[in-house]
């Protein structure tokens, strides 16, 4: 005789725990459970302990039978009960009570009997009922663990972690859930809508610690295992398939004892607009005090199937027994009514076989929950295939009715609508009467159902939960510290989720970060960055030379990204260096880091401009000409040439100052003094920068490798010299092409043997010059056209411009100092009939000349003698001149032989480019004749030697 035993209880005490062990302790047994999700928990912890072989799961979408199973985890409504076990169990059978579900909880209470003991576990409220039922059974009640406490009404924003709150509506539960995201990072949600692998992906979420809350609508309280400290009520009144109504106390409390969890207690109360309980209620949750279950739902399962008729008629019968009501208007029987008003239904219903499959058809789970007119059209679909006892779905109607969700696009409610409809076929493929090769598709349902279901967790998370902030605020609510990450790229991960990147020093929050989320990224920065910056500016203090670079703003880059910022220092050459961001490391650990960016400026410049640097260290002390001595400062100072054209008195270098200067890397020609080095793109973008910070102005950098470009406002002559180019005109030209081309000017002079020469368009190409340039280029040149084209007007001839001489006597104002001709600065008509060389000149006032002459010697005298002049001081200091060297006598040569060369002291005067006049000591301006002489004698005292290329 077989024992039954009712095990009753509130929530958290132990009585599905209670079952397994006693279902564990036989050889065999059944437990039938309200949940698929519940159903396949159990399944894994007896699969674990029994081994896979021994133990089956059956619900009406799941299907795994092992040829030996001798245990069956079960839901209530796919227990086969044909198995004969010797332990039997029913779990939450107060479920008896439910308008859908209870005949089936009832048939069983009254059915199901394991060989040796069956365990009915449930609620409290189902003493009375299985009194009344007169069944011979021990009644054990179970207390619970721990205590439940209501606590009152808390906003949503001030609800303690680890809470559940339950709604009653998916448009509900999303509000919810969406607020709890933005507030505190976000939350799981669990809805009887999803698929068991979603609720367990969902609930795994919850119970790891992921999140610290939990939306959810009743299908919290049947079941479902979770560590929830608190219950929230959002609402309190439900749809319950029929209409909408008020949870009455044992609802509420079977909702509210999912809080606390074994010895841990528990609280509930409301949130948001839900009403508040009334006083008498509370103290029943708190109590577990309900009123007793006052009937349960019936149905026949003695059922006829010679007709349709016959079929409705044993449905609708009665018990007999006033504590069992037949169930009203069932989803099945509903169905099965509609059906039979088809007329052709009922012609094909001829016999017991068809009557059968019709009833079989109308029990399918409405998993899309599209009430009684979706459900018979799904019925309706699957009786014009399968009217026919034998009749089996085929491949091809499988196929075409799965490819049509198979993808997992599409937003929660796509989603959801797909998973409703592969559960539908899911259930159809465990039937084998029903379908075709039924194994393949089950495994191929399954497939899609679990895709679907994943897809449905990864968008439920996106939508409702911030990983990235709940697992910042996690950390910080935990003692130790949080677990950063570094990546290669700078990207900072805390707890494993991306936070933000390290530019350089400065920590840069993501863009997408919620107020919440950037209040708990700063908070959790300031904890988990100082070990990250300090590693990284350790690095940077141990990095190599190539490591670093230096940007167009100044800035110093380790790894492409700003560490530090130039000042200005001492010289252009010396700039300062200011770190960028890592405020809070340890001094010491910037300082290292500051001096590395700043000697990596100085290596550079070392590298690029060796030149100038040992002109900066060593200029002082080397042994350098005086003239030398003041051109290098002068070079130095501009950062890579100066234009001697402007010099007053022109420049002049003997042999040995130039060599001077080309030992320290600098040469000096007719045009400019530059250091070579400068003139290559890398070494003018360097000046430029770091001429940027000393300045305090914007860079300029010359078009890179440009030999000469035109010159826009922008560019002053100092930027243009730092970068090694002089002003010719319109155009700024390389200071060592600028000296090329000066001395093809001057060779081609030589070779006319005149002051009137031609200059080929071809010498454009010297210094990168368009044609219509450079005219304007060999003006600046002090050039200027002698003859013109009669019939292009083209420029045939050039010569030098003629300027007076700007040495005078303070005293003396016979004319403009900047050389041109006064009256206007128009050149006086020449003597009439005088035509080129052979001209009278005009006649020169001998005696005058050399009286103004004996003067200045004089005056010259007295100004050595007077104690007070500062001359007379500093020539004391000189010593005497050298006596003068006895004048070589000259050789007579032939008329038809050349002049004799110029000696090699004559080569070594620099002259600028444009020749000087003999200065006219008179108010008269001196004759063309007389100035082109001058500047063939001036001319053929530059230096020869071409400039390097």
């Amino acid at each position: 005789m077989s024992k039954l035993v009712a095990v009753l209880g509130p929530t958290n005490t132990g009585k599905t725990h209670y079952a397994l062990e006693r279902m564990l302790a036989y050889g065999s047994g059944m437990i039938g459970l309200p949940l698929r999700l519940l159903a396949r928990e159990i399944y894994d912890k007896v699969v674990a302990q029994k081994g896979y072989g021994s133990v089956a799961l059956v619900t009406g979408e799941e299907r795994i039978w092992p040829e030996n199973a001798r245990y069956f985890i079960c839901t209530v409504e796919a227990m086969p009960l044909s198995q004969r076990v010797d332990f039997m169990a029913i779990d939450e059978i107060q479920l008896a009570s439910d308008p859908d579900r209870g005949h089936v909880f009832t048939h069983r209470i009254l059915n199901a009997r394991g060989n040796h003991e069956t365990v009915l576990l449930g609620s409290e409220i189902m003493r009375e009922p299985l009194r009344r039922l007169g069944l011979d059974v021990d009644t054990t009640h179970r207390e619970r663990f721990s205590e439940l406490t209501y606590i009152g009404p808390r906003k949503i924003t001030k609800l303690p972690k680890r809470s559940a709150i339950v709604a009653f509506s998916a448009d509900e539960v999303y509000a919810i859930a969406e607020l709890l995201k933005r507030q505190r990072g976000g939350s799981a949600v669990v809805m009887g809508a999803l698929s068991p692998r979603t609720r367990n992906a969902q609930v795994d979420m919850y119970q790891s610690g992921e999140v610290d809350y939990l939306v959810a609508t009743d299908a919290i309280g049947m079941g479902l295992n979770l560590d929830v400290e608190h219950i929230a009520f959002a609402s309190r009144s439900k749809f319950d398939g029929r209409r909408r109504r008020e949870l009455n106390a044992a609802e509420a409390g079977q909702i509210a004892g999912r809080a606390g969890r074994f010895r841990t207690d528990g609280t509930f109360g409301e949130t948001g607009d839900c009403m508040p309980f009334e006083e008498d209620m509370v103290a029943r949750i708190e109590e577990h005090h309900f009123e007793p279950v006052p009937f349960l739902q019936w149905r026949n399962y003695d059922l006829s199937y010679r007709t349709i008729d016959d079929l409705l008629r044993t449905l609708t019968k009665n018990s007999g027994d006033p504590i069992l009501r037949q169930t009203p208007d069932a989803l099945d029987e509903a169905t099965l009514r509609r059906m039979a008003m088809d007329h052709d239904v009922k012609e094909r219903c001829t016999s017991g076989k068809y009557v059968k499959r019709l009833w079989d058809l109308c029990c399918l789970p409405d998993f899309r929950r599209t009430g009684v007119d979706g459900h018979h059209r799904v019925v309706q679909t699957l009786w014009n295939n399968l009217a026919d006892p034998d009749a089996r779905l085929s491949c091809n109607f499988m196929e075409t009715a799965l490819s049509r969700l198979r993808s997992t696009e599409g937003d929660l409610g796509v989603l959801q609508t797909r998973l409703a409809a592969i559960r539908t076929w899911t259930y159809a493929a465990n039937r084998s009467d029903w379908v075709e090769k039924a194994e393949i598709w089950r495994n191929e349902t399954r497939e899609i159902e679990d895709l679907l279901s994943d897809a449905l967790h990864e968008c439920l998370t996106l939508r409702f939960v911030d990983k990235r902030t709940t697992a910042l605020m996690r950390g910080l609510s935990r003692e130790g510290a949080m677990e950063a990450g570094f990546g290669d790229n700078g990207e900072i991960t805390i707890e494993g989720h991306v936070v933000g990147h390290l530019e350089g020093l400065v920590f840069r929050p993501v863009d997408d970060a919620s107020k919440l989320e950037g209040k708990a990224i700063r908070s959790a920065a300031i904890q988990a960055l100082k070990p990250i910056l300090s590693q990284r500016l350790g690095e940077i203090a141990k990095a190599e030379q190539i490591a670093f670079s230096i940007n167009d703003y100044g800035q110093v880059l380790y790894a492409d990204k700003p560490i530090a910022r130039l000042t200005k220092g001492n010289d252009w050459l010396s700039p300062r260096a200011e770190l960028i961001g890592a405020e809070d490391a340890a001094p010491e650990e910037r300082e290292l880091t500051r001096a590395r960016a700043e000697r990596y400026v100085t290596d550079y410049a070392q590298k690029l401009l060796p030149a100038l640097m040992a002109l900066k260290a060593q200029l002082n002390e080397a042994e350098m000409p005086g003239m030398a001595r003041g051109i290098a400062y002068r070079v130095l100072e501009s950062g890579a040439a100066i234009d001697v054209r402007k010099d007053d008195p022109p420049l002049r270098l003997s042999a040995e100052e130039r060599e001077a200067l080309k030992g320290w890397g600098i040469r000096a020609g007719r045009v400019a003094a530059y250091a070579p080095e400068t003139t290559k793109p890398a070494q003018q973008a360097l000046i430029a920068r770091l001429f940027s910070v000393f300045n305090d102005t914007d860079v300029m950098i010359a078009p890179t490798g440009a030999g000469s470009f035109p010159v826009d406002e922008g560019w002053s002559d100092e930027a243009l010299l730092s970068q090694g180019y002089l002003r010719f005109g319109p155009r700024a030209i390389r200071a060592d092409l600028a000296e090329r081309l000066a001395w093809e000017i001057d060779k081609r002079r030589k070779e006319a043997g005149k002051n009137q020469f031609e200059i080929p368009p071809e010498l454009a190409s010297v210094v990168s010059s368009p044609g219509d340039a450079f005219v304007e280029v060999l003006k600046a040149y002090g050039l200027s056209p002698a003859e013109h084209d009669a019939e292009t007007g083209a420029v045939k001839n050039w010569r030098f411009m003629a300027r007076a001489r700007n040495d005078r006597p303070q005293g003396r104002r016979n004319g403009p100092r900047d050389g041109s001709v006064s009256g206007g600065g128009k050149r006086p008509a020449r003597a009439k009939g005088a035509e080129g060389k052979g001209g009278n000149r005009p006649q020169r006032g001998g005696d005058n000349r050399g009286q103004a002459k004996a003067r200045a010697q004089e005056r010259a005298e007295a100004r050595k003698q007077d104690p007070d002049n500062p001359f007379a001081a500093l020539a004391s200091l000189l010593p005497p001149p050298p006596a003068p060297k006895p004048k070589p006598k000259k050789k007579k040569k032939p008329k038809a032989e050349k002049p004799e060369a110029v000696s090699e002291e004559a080569k070594d005067q620099t002259q600028s480019v444009q020749p000087e006049v003999t200065e006219n000591p008179s108010p008269e301006v001196v004759p063309q004749e007389a100035a082109d002489k001058a500047a063939e004698s001036a001319q053929s005292s530059e230096p020869t030697e071409k400039p390097a290329e």
